[in-house]
């Protein structure tokens, strides 16, 4: 790779290491290739596209990005339309976006594959606008979310304690959402206590779910949980978490390259790749008409991620 030079946009709260350790590591895992790093830190004040925004007005180097899915997702809504490649350095629970591209989860190997240069383009998922690399979901999964950042807090990250978050804010959770769905022009109307749209076949294999075909056509899948009382929608979490749901039972399908999602409340906690922000209603979901630009080991082939 020509350039000397890595602006490294870096998530000192994800991963298992301390910022510090964490930037070090990156530090010196780039310089093993005569790159030097440079760190834009995502903070209270400096969100991911913002901190995206401002790799790009610097002319030249690498831009990487040093987080988990949210970070990345929220770096990549920035990157849209930009000829410059993002490298993805993957440092949170699950990586199902790093890991759907075949990029390590070691840190020095992810950063070789950023030294080696050769990108992919990859299509991505918006809801009313805003980016979604693996999913946006509407319902139960934000209360999810809200409950793992204080387990998190408490205990450490780990995918054990994500498990135990779904598990612990179900038993809670009682909002039931009546919604009238448009999947590309066809109307639906239901009750469910949640909505998941998904645009990672690699996501749907790992949960043991169908739509694969789906996200190869180019589309989306929207998943909707029965509406069922609480441990009954517990139970449809295990199974789901667990590979074992079945279709029709624990879940219903629905697939297309335009969804519309309506309910009265005006606006709802939506999260997309694991973070979340209040958005105003209706809510639209589609594929981004520019594609952006991820480096990928050179042995990647072009397989439906």
């Amino acid at each position: 790779m020509s350039s000397k030079r890595a602006i490294v946009i870096l998530n000192r709260g994800s991963g298992r290491q301390n910022g510090d350790q964490a930037e070090s590591t990156i530090r010196s895992a780039f310089a093993r290739h005569g790159i030097t790093a440079e760190f834009i830190h995502i903070d209270k004040r400096n969100d991911p596209a913002s901190a995206a925004r401002q790799a790009l007005s610097m002319a030249e180097g690498i831009i990487a990005v040093a987080g988990g899915d949210g970070t990345i997702s929220g770096v990549s809504s920035a990157m849209k339309d930009q000829d410059r490649p993002l490298g993805i350095i993957p440092q949170g629970t699950f990586n199902y976006f790093a890991r759907s591209m075949g990029i390590p989860e070691d840190l020095q190997e992810a950063v070789d594959v950023i030294a080696g240069g050769e990108s992919r383009a990859v299509h991505v998922a918006t809801i009313n606008g805003e980016t979604f690399l693996n999913n946006a979901s509407i319902g139960a999964y934000p209360a999810i979310l809200k409950t793992r950042e204080g387990i998190y807090r408490r205990w450490g990250r780990s995918r054990i304690a994500a498990y135990w978050s779904v598990i612990k804010a179900l038993i809670d959770f009682r909002t039931s959402l009546k919604l009238t769905i448009v999947v590309d022009g066809k109307e639906t109307e239901l009750r469910t206590p949640l909505v998941f749209a998904v645009n990672n076949a690699f996501q749907l294999d790992q949960m043991g779910l169908d739509g694969q075909d789906c996200i190869a056509r180019g589309d989306m899948v929207l998943l909707v949980a029965p509406d069922t009382y609480r441990f009954g929608l517990l139970r449809h979490a295990v199974a789901l978490a667990t590979g074992m749901a079945k279709h029709h039972t624990d879940y219903e399908m629905l697939c297309g390259s335009e969804i519309e999602i309506r309910m009265k409340q005006r606006k709802r906690y939506v999260a997309r790749d694991g973070e979340i922000a209040v958005m105003k209603g209706p809510f639209r979901l589609t594929r981004a008409t520019s594609p952006i630009h991820i480096f990928v080991p050179r042995a990647s082939g072009k397989d439906v991620r």
